[in-house]
């Protein structure tokens, strides 16, 4: 069986140079695809990965998904340092060389239009949280045991504990929602574009907390810092909520979604 072509990006073409020695996914040397003024950068992939159901059983073990994400975004970020660059989503797989040609001649326009609108562009990502659900969890667990000896009374402060604990919860949520609409517009305002995200779970962050907001901002790459600052600030102007900052890096999250074929 024949190897495959991992594709991680079209990009404006480059000096090759300014890459040598860039390795991807498993390892392997990247090099280039080429059509017209644009080039597609890929690199071999195992005949045992060599379709994206394979790759993507891959990434449903916890460090393998680690490891190819981290292949992949090294890759991207080389390649975005050179020339304008439009990220391809993480295992895009591609039968051959032969097929990136392909779909480069067939989407040419099309690449050519994002990779103007992305020139010079980064993407800043700003996630919101509020209070760990633990943290409820646990106040409930306190406010059960506390309900245990089974007198009426007890009864009624173990209820009455659950419905503060719960409204205690509700409020936080709803002030944390509203502060990250306001600080949103905020953002908004230093942004070319803005994309939302759905929240991550609990399991899939290390930040504290439960999380009410999710954004990236596409920003002319002079001003990241300044939309950092600002989110920064209005981080700490509201105490009841954890802000999580990433970026500035490549604008993942407005080059469209490709398939492999």
């Amino acid at each position: 069986m024949s190897t495959a072509s991992y594709t991680y990006a079209v990009a404006r073409p480059f000096n090759p140079t300014q890459a040598a020695g860039l390795v991807g996914v498993d390892g392997a040397a990247i090099h280039l695809v080429r059509h017209q003024d644009l080039v597609a950068v890929v690199s071999p992939l195992a005949p045992a990965d060599a379709d994206e159901t394979a790759l993507r059983a891959r990434l449903e073990t916890l460090a393998e998904l680690e490891v190819i994400a981290r292949a992949h975004h090294r890759v991207v970020a080389a390649v975005a340092a050179c020339t304008p660059t439009l990220p391809f989503r993480l295992a895009t797989v591609h039968r051959t060389d032969d097929r990136v040609a392909q779909l480069l001649r067939r989407e040419y326009r099309r690449f050519r239009e994002t990779l103007d609108r992305l020139a010079g562009r980064v993407e800043v990502g700003v996630k919101i949280y509020v209070q760990h659900a633990g943290a409820y969890a646990g106040a409930m667990a306190a406010a059960e045991k506390t309900g245990g000896s089974g007198s009426a009374r007890a009864g009624r402060d173990y209820l009455r504990n659950r419905r503060e604990q719960r409204d205690r919860r509700q409020h936080a949520w709803r002030r944390a929602t509203t502060a990250a609409e306001e600080m949103d517009a905020v953002l908004a305002e230093l942004a070319v574009d803005r994309r939302q995200h759905r929240t991550q779970s609990a399991e899939l962050s290390a930040a504290p907390g439960e999380n009410v907001f999710n954004a990236a901002y596409l920003v002319d790459a002079g001003r990241a810092e300044e939309l950092t600052a600002r989110a920064q600030r209005l981080g700490a102007e509201n105490p009841h909520v954890t802000l999580e900052i990433t970026g500035p890096w490549p604008p993942y999250s407005f080059a469209g979604s490709e398939e492999g074929t």
